[in-house]
């Protein structure tokens, strides 16, 4: 009784989304939400000023990268812990949030009891991820090497594989250049970069496989086509 609540900080870019998360954390009696942001620049300044215990960030917050944003605050003295919860495939991006920084990763069509029983375990110092997760990181340890029959889209660098998304979004280079605020030489050189891992022969192969893997959501485009 009158036991402290963890402080937990909401990050989407969808308010109705941060409206549904804001309800199922306040019917719980262990933590309440302590604020919320639609973009990396307002989460990064109500983190600040709330001081939360646990931060549950999207991936994608519209024109920004929830990824870049995991990082930050990884990076930062304070190391919140940070729960990633998205709609992206957990196979191709639970691994590469968790070597960002991120302590866990749960995706969005999962339960309410799901959701809540990540950010308490993440709260209580563990790691939270997916059986079937921790079953291929652990095939991944044994074996020392990529699973056989992987995705050769998780060849792609973290700035790749959001290169790769906007394209699939419909983005042409100058835009992404603006969204990632990098040089349009440098996209173009990121494209030419992915064209090469993933064996595609043209800017058109690179568009179409972008947006087919963008529309079926797990990038299983090139999964499939390479069985």
């Amino acid at each position: 009784m009158g036991s402290e609540k963890s402080r937990v900080f909401i990050v989407d870019d969808h308010p109705l989304v941060r409206e549904g998360l804001t309800m199922l954390v306040n019917r719980q009696d262990d933590m309440e939400v302590c604020g919320e942001a639609g973009d990396p620049a307002g989460a990064l300044q109500g983190i600040t000023e709330a001081k939360p215990n646990i931060v549950i960030v999207d991936l994608s917050l519209g024109a920004f990268s929830g990824m870049d944003l995991v990082k930050t605050l990884s990076a930062q003295e304070t190391r919140i812990p940070v729960v990633v919860l998205s709609m992206h495939d957990e196979n191709l991006y639970a691994e590469r949030v968790i070597r960002a920084g991120a302590r866990g990763y749960i995706m969005k069509r999962e339960t309410a009891k799901k959701i809540i029983d990540a950010v308490r375990q993440v709260l209580a110092g563990k790691l939270y991820v997916s059986s079937e997760v921790s079953e291929m990181f652990a095939e991944k340890f044994v074996d020392r090497k990529l699973t056989v029959g992987t995705s050769p889209i998780e060849q792609l660098s973290d700035r790749e594989l959001e290169v790769f998304s906007l394209l699939g979004q419909g983005f042409e280079t100058r835009r992404i250049a603006e969204t990632l605020h990098l040089s349009v030489k440098t996209v173009q050189a990121y494209c030419s970069r992915i064209k090469e891992k993933l064996n595609l022969a043209n800017g058109t192969e690179l568009l179409r496989e972008a947006v087919y893997w963008h529309d079926n959501r797990a990038g299983r485009g090139l999964a499939e086509s390479a069985h």
